[in-house]
């Protein structure tokens, strides 16, 4: 997969492509369902697969304390296209200057001139350009004017009602983590590099890999049992908490995980870390010791729900 980190300065595209423009935040099912139309599509018009989606999203530029939380980074978004069959993906660096850019110099510029697109799959809502004043209409006027096929995004459901960002977020929020592997099409997932920490779990008896989180946090604060991925392709048992860790008056969320019956050493490394089961919510302990048998409680009901996870 081709990866484009600024649009703006790529050199134009030779023999054009079928695109699609979204956030594309999680890559759930509905996001799925394009991919393959869209793979679909580059092969009738024998053309690459483009996906182009912007960084940051153009909420967490406008307004980031009101932006929802992410699903995804921009890193674990290319792996996953990566994993989808996407030939090109596609940063549109959305700062003031690109949100400043009119609708003809959006269609211009970057849908004509940079990408020279022959297919577009988008959404009857989509907006683009300055105080978001493009729509389906403008993009459509302009294809037309280009010979440029423009189709409507395919439509998924799930228990009747459409799959969306919106709604993974939602059963995250609620500690739902198999209704929001259902929309997904898989385990939520959080990828990072393992940092050091202060070194508490270690001296109470479980040392924990550290994933400080560079944007919002969409899971609900609490206790997973989850599966660790290394880079080798080992997968591992964990037990995971997510929170600000109030019995040590933490403050930032941090991913601490606790991988069972493993004793190696994870500081520097990339670790994924998927979201199999929710267990409790995040609590104050009035001590050490409190938290410390707690911990062993839940290190038991993870080793339960995970076996019989690999018996299912």
């Amino acid at each position: 997969m081709r990866v484009v980190r600024s649009i703006r300065h790529m050199r134009p595209l030779t023999g054009g492509c079928a695109l699609t423009i979204g956030n594309f935040d999680g890559l759930h099912l509905g996001h799925r369902a394009i991919i393959d139309h869209l793979r679909e599509q580059a092969a009738a018009h024998a053309v690459p697969s483009a996906l182009m989606c912007f960084e940051p999203m153009p909420r967490e530029f406008f307004d980031p304390v009101n932006a929802p939380p992410r699903l995804s980074s921009l890193r674990e978004k290319m792996q996953s296209a990566r994993t989808l069959g996407i030939d090109i993906f596609i940063c549109a660096r959305f700062d003031a200057q690109f949100a400043a850019l009119s609708p003809s110099a959006f269609l211009e510029e970057l849908i004509g001139a940079r990408l020279d697109a022959r297919y577009v799959l988008v959404g009857e809502d989509f907006r683009f350009g300055k105080a978001r004043a493009g729509d389906v209409g403008t993009l459509r006027a302009f294809a037309d004017a280009r010979g440029i096929e423009v189709a409507p995004l395919p439509e998924v459901c799930l228990d009747d009602a459409r799959v969306s960002s919106t709604r993974v977020r939602e059963a995250l929020a609620a500690g739902d983590t198999r209704q929001a592997s259902r929309l997904l099409g898989h385990a939520y997932w959080i990828g990072g590099r393992v940092i050091a920490g202060e070194k508490l779990g270690r001296t109470l008896g479980f040392p924990t890999a550290n994933i400080r989180l560079a944007r919002k946090p969409a899971p609900r604060y609490g206790v997973y049992a989850v599966w660790v991925y290394f880079a080798d392709g080992m997968r591992r048992a964990g037990a995971a908490s997510f929170g600000v860790r109030p019995t040590v008056n933490g403050r930032e969320p941090l991913l601490e995980v606790y991988v069972l019956d493993f004793d190696g050493d994870l500081y520097g490394q990339r670790i994924d870390v998927s979201f199999e089961v929710f267990i409790r919510d995040e609590e104050r302990f009035d001590s050490l010791d409190a938290l410390t048998e707690q911990m062993h409680r839940d290190v038991d009901q993870v080793r339960k729900v995970l076996q019989e996870q690999r018996q299912s």
